[in-house]
């Protein structure tokens, strides 16, 4: 597995940030307390400092949010029950059949790096 780069600072121009993505995608699967692991979590920071100043969210509900996200970052929606702690609410919530709850809001928005306010935003349940 090729290194890209082993010291990470704040990302500041186009090709630091596609380094950083290519870099990320490389451990993405780390082993939990690796070195690895420690700096896939630092770059799902880096990256999403970086996009945030860099784009705008698109204009669409929470849920479509999270599940975009969840695919940036190679999340599963059992990763969101191990965050939450509960598969079925969760499932319930990405099928638009419960809403996102106060606690869900809080955890995903430091999970997914998304701002709170996005995740408040009204939407329809089916």
């Amino acid at each position: 597995m090729k290194k890209i780069k082993s010291e990470w600072f704040l990302i500041e121009t186009d090709q630091e940030y596609e380094n950083a993505l290519a870099r990320y995608q490389e451990i993405k699967y780390a082993l939990h307390n690796s070195n690895e692991h420690k700096e896939k979590m630092l770059l799902a920071h880096l990256i999403a400092d970086y996009e945030q100043k860099t784009s705008d969210l698109p204009e669409v509900d929470p849920i479509e949010l999270i599940k975009i996200r969840m695919e940036d970052f190679g999340y599963k929606s059992v990763d969101l029950a191990n965050e939450y702690g509960d598969k079925g609410t969760v499932s319930k919530v990405l099928n638009y059949k419960q809403a996102l709850s106060l606690t869900m809001v809080r955890k995903f928005s430091k999970l997914l790096h998304i701002p709170a306010d996005a995740l408040i935003a009204e939407y329809e349940l089916r």
